[in-house]
């Protein structure tokens, strides 16, 4: 008997190991204890009400103590809630009809089966208690850097431990394209949400997610840490190509330079970081012709209408200057709608002279289709003569327009220039 009592006080002092090692606090711990015990006297004898357990989780042990009432041996029926008067004698002399008799139960009479119940109602509490902490733990962490390490590595995402086994996933699309890691590296991210599904907790990281270059800032520049300068905009295209606008407080203080740092001292762990991901830093400016203009840097604006109604400007540039503006594969562009959050058309700007020799291509929206003529005029092409002009090899793989498609646009405007003379 004392030895199956000993395997009693074993499975107590496992799990209260468990504990400390998972960081469940004491109290919870020990509601979990008793309400498992609780649950086992219930399932046993049908109700819990005249027991009291007490747990000691400092001496590792527990103690069950039954209340039942004495009543006349002739009207004696339950023997959970009820001792006979003579058997309530047995144990102490001075017992009467109506009292109270509480004595000590060896959890072992109550067999094997209910051994086995308690636990695996504890491990299922236990477990329960885990996914809990995990959820709630990691809830608050949501917008936060952490540093895991690689596990495993599947088609669609990677599986990462924190420092405590803790499982997390970082997602296909939420990695840099030119990210590649190896079993056992190192991986920075964010925590970008936590789902909780059947109580399930589910932690998903983030690399690519504008945050995860804002906090990247707020580690490497200390004035945005100290509030001296605020991160307003940020716009990115993951592993490409960023641009941030930033303000500062401080009338002394080069919010661009601060986060560049000299000679790009601040800037550069960022950028490797990001698998070289190129970033503009821009002063904010709450004037929007004047933010607009600065976030379609490299570019020199020189005119723009602007509608604010529908959050539409046109951009005036010369010539050599409509390149930069749309920027590589249209990026430049892209960002510079992105982080003004206004949709910007880009318009070539033409000499009087060469405006009464040539035609704007919006003239021709009713013989060419206008999604062919937006696509040329991504290129930063805006009129029939430099359509004509440039290479149809371009035309067709730049603008990605069929060949058939480039040859009727050059025909239509072949023809107006024609007629023309």
């Amino acid at each position: 008997m004392a030895k199956k009592n000993e395997n009693v006080i074993n499975l107590v002092d496992t799990f209260q190991e468990f504990k400390e090692l998972k960081s469940i606090d004491r109290t919870t711990m020990i509601n979990v204890l008793e309400e498992s015990f609780r649950s086992v006297i219930a399932k046993t004898f049908g109700s819990d009400k005249n027991y009291d357990v007490i747990v000691n989780p400092d001496k590792g042990d527990f103690e069950i103590r039954r209340n039942r009432v004495v009543v006349d041996d002739a009207d004696f029926a339950d023997p959970n809630s009820e001792i006979a008067l003579s058997d309530a004698l047995k144990i102490d002399e001075d017992y009467e009809v109506g009292e109270e008799v509480t004595e000590e139960v060896s959890f072992v009479s109550f067999g094997r089966r209910a051994i086995l119940t308690l636990r695996q109602t504890l491990a299922s509490k236990i477990l329960e208690l885990e996914k809990d902490s995990l959820y709630h733990k990691y809830k608050d962490m949501e917008g936060t850097i952490i540093a895991a390490e690689v596990y495993q590595i599947w088609k669609k995402e990677i599986l990462l431990l924190d420092d405590e086994g803790n499982e997390l996933l970082l997602p296909k699309s939420e990695q840099i394209p030119s990210d590649f890691y190896r079993k056992g590296d190192t991986v920075r991210a964010i925590v970008l949400r936590v789902d909780n599904f059947n109580n399930n907790p589910k932690i998903i990281l983030s690399r690519t997610s504008p945050l995860f270059l804002q906090r990247l800032f707020e580690q490497e520049v200390p004035e945005i840490n100290d509030g001296l300068i605020t991160l307003k905009r940020i716009a990115r295209i993951p592993g490409e190509r960023a641009k941030i606008a930033v303000e500062s407080y401080d009338d002394r203080i080069d919010p661009v330079g601060a986060c560049v740092g000299v000679k790009g001292s601040r800037i550069h762990g960022i950028v490797r970081e990001l698998r070289n991901e190129n970033i503009d830093v821009i002063n904010y400016t709450a004037n929007i012709e004047l933010f607009i203009k600065r976030a379609l840097s490299p570019a020199n604006v020189s005119s723009l209408i602007l509608n604010e109604e529908e959050r539409k400007v046109e951009v005036y540039l010369q010539p050599d200057q409509v390149s930069l503006a749309i920027g590589k594969g249209g990026m430049n562009i892209k960002l510079a709608s992105m982080l003004t959050e206004y949709t910007i058309d880009v318009f070539r700007e033409l000499d009087d002279d060469i405006e009464e020799e040539d035609i704007y291509l919006e003239e021709f929206k009713d013989e060419i289709d206008e999604w062919v003529i937006d696509a040329i005029r991504a290129l930063g092409i805006d009129t029939a003569k430099g359509v004509l002009n440039a290479p149809r090899e371009m035309l067709i793989n730049k603008a990605d327009l069929e060949e058939d498609t480039v040859d009727e646009v050059l025909a239509i405007l072949r023809a107006e220039f024609e007629n023309e003379d």
